[in-house]
């Protein structure tokens, strides 16, 4: 907003300064053109006088000495002609008496008249300026003196007086135009301060307030903008109350029911009634992974701002309940992850996230192999620090376009799972956190089949740690780059996997 506003101010100023000083410039051209033409004006009525008296007395010797005297000491030729066009008296250097300028000149003197004016000689102008006297009045003229100026000291006078101007005039404009930047920012600081705060509330800061002081309109924005924070901080704390209250009130009496379920089991007749038991079993199970789901949607609005993980230190912590999964459905499980990466982690967790995402893989996939790589992707702008792909790779039965298109809804199942356990919520829930960190989440069928899983994480700087009060810590989704197409595999060595280390309990997922 900054930037725009001086690009408003500064062509504002300089337009201003255009103004006054084009038609100033324009005024001192034709005070010059004046100044000069007024002199030439009153030494060609001189040498009209002196010829008036010597055409009287048939004496030209002393006219013609002065004009060629007026010629070597000014450079200026000057000439005596007669009403039918003839010089009479004629100057070192001769004059062309069929120029625009002069011919024009006489035939008004020799009507009786002294011809106007000339206009304003311009610095790119070369024409001389051309002065026409004539001799006698009315209809007693008997001959007119004529005088070609060159224009150059004219010309080059004209400019050193507009340099002068500009540079009277650059000094003011350049002070004002420096004091802008200030003003400026003096102006738009209660707008500034008003992104911050939304920037920290965007980050989860709800306890942050806009300034109430300024013009009047900022004010009233600002008091709007803390009724709405406001609003919005109430109805979060309603919604962790209901989260709260449904975990208490839903989880003890979902217990109890599967509990006095699996109890009614010693006390079953026959086989069907064994099999309806087991089936009231499973519902309550799968009743039990629903809720625990649907609590950790809800709690996506309230979950904490993106911080800084050490990637290859996360997934070393998590591969060994991976690899046992791995092994346990007899999948082979690669991780390709280099040391050094640093990433903004989404709220609740990257291991969440991958926890669902290889778990998924292993599960659902139906094929033998899963792979998790990483790579740092290097920013177009040196400024910026880039973004890390991360992919979780299988060679499945994967998903076809019109499944890759609705896979991230919530509750969606593909056909092919119906019959294994799920909710149909862990890749949308692992979308909206990816999401909510300023990184994507995207879904890409795999080379030669399987899904590919991307997501795409901003780096964390190494020697900076996260500050959710720091506006610029946020990242809006202009800075975010959409994956067009799937990344290609690295090369994978088939044969130097290591073993897997003895199994181990897989954490609880999202």
């Amino acid at each position: 907003m900054l930037r725009r506003l001086l690009a408003v101010l500064v062509p504002l100023l300089v337009a201003m300064a255009a103004a006054f000083g084009v038609p100033l410039a324009a005024a001192i051209g034709q005070q010059e053109t004046q100044s000069v033409y007024l002199d030439r004006l009153s030494d060609a009525s001189r040498f009209a006088a002196l010829a008036e008296n010597v055409l009287a007395l048939d004496r030209t010797a002393p006219l013609q000495d002065e004009l060629t005297r007026y010629h070597r000491l000014y450079n200026i030729p000057a000439v005596l002609v007669d009403p039918g066009g003839n010089v009479m008296l004629p100057s070192d250097t001769p004059i062309d008496l069929n120029t625009p300028g002069v011919r024009e000149g006489l035939s008004v003197a020799f009507a009786g008249y002294r011809p106007n004016p000339p206009g304003v000689v311009w610095p790119w102008q070369t024409t001389p300026l051309v002065v026409v006297e004539p001799v006698g009045r009315d209809s007693q003229v008997v001959a007119a003196v004529v005088t070609v100026s060159p224009s150059d000291s004219l010309r080059h006078q004209i400019v050193n007086t507009w340099l002068l101007l500009a540079l009277n005039g650059l000094v003011p404009l350049l002070a004002l135009i420096g004091a802008a930047w200030p003003v400026s920012r003096w102006i738009l600081r209660p707008i500034r301060r008003l992104d911050e705060v939304t920037a920290r509330v965007a980050s989860g800061r709800l306890d942050a307030r806009a300034d109430v002081h300024g013009p009047p309109e900022l004010r009233t924005l600002a008091s709007s903008f803390n009724t709405m924070v406001d609003v919005v901080g109430r109805a979060l704390r309603r919604q962790r109350d209901f989260v709260a209250d449904a975990s208490h009130q839903l989880r003890n009496p979902l217990a109890s029911l599967r509990l006095a379920v699996e109890n009614l089991e010693p006390h079953l007749p026959d086989e069907p009634a064994r099999q309806a038991h087991q089936l009231a079993v499973e519902e309550a199970e799968e009743m039990g992974r629903v809720l625990d789901a649907l609590l950790a949607a809800t709690r996506l609005d309230s979950a904490a701002a993106a911080e800084p993980v050490e990637l290859d230190e996360l997934v070393a912590a998590h591969e060994p309940a991976w690899q046992a999964n791995a092994q346990r459905a007899a999948i082979r499980l690669r991780l390709d992850i280099p040391e050094g990466l640093r990433v903004l982690e989404p709220p609740g967790g990257l291991g969440s996230v991958l926890d669902e995402l290889v778990g998924n893989a292993i599960r659902l996939s139906g094929g033998t192999r899963v792979r998790v790589w990483a790579r740092h992707e290097d920013p177009a702008d040196s400024t910026e620090d880039g973004h890390v792909e991360l992919h979780v790779i299988d060679d499945g039965v994967g998903l076809d376009e019109a499944e890759l298109s609705v896979a991230l809804h919530r509750f969606w199942r593909s056909p092919k799972h119906q019959n294994i356990s799920g909710t149909g919520l862990g890749l949308a829930i692992c979308s909206e956190l990816v999401t909510s960190a300023g990184g994507e989440f995207r879904l890409h069928q795999a080379h030669p089949h399987g899904l590919d899983v991307a997501i795409r994480l901003p780096v964390a700087p190494a020697e900076q740690l996260f500050d959710p009060t720091d506006p610029a810590d946020g990242r809006p989704d202009g800075e975010r780059k959409h994956l067009s197409r799937p990344p290609v595999l690295p090369p994978e060595d088939e044969d130097d996997d290591p073993p897997p280390p003895p199994p181990s309990t897989l954490p609880a997922g999202i």
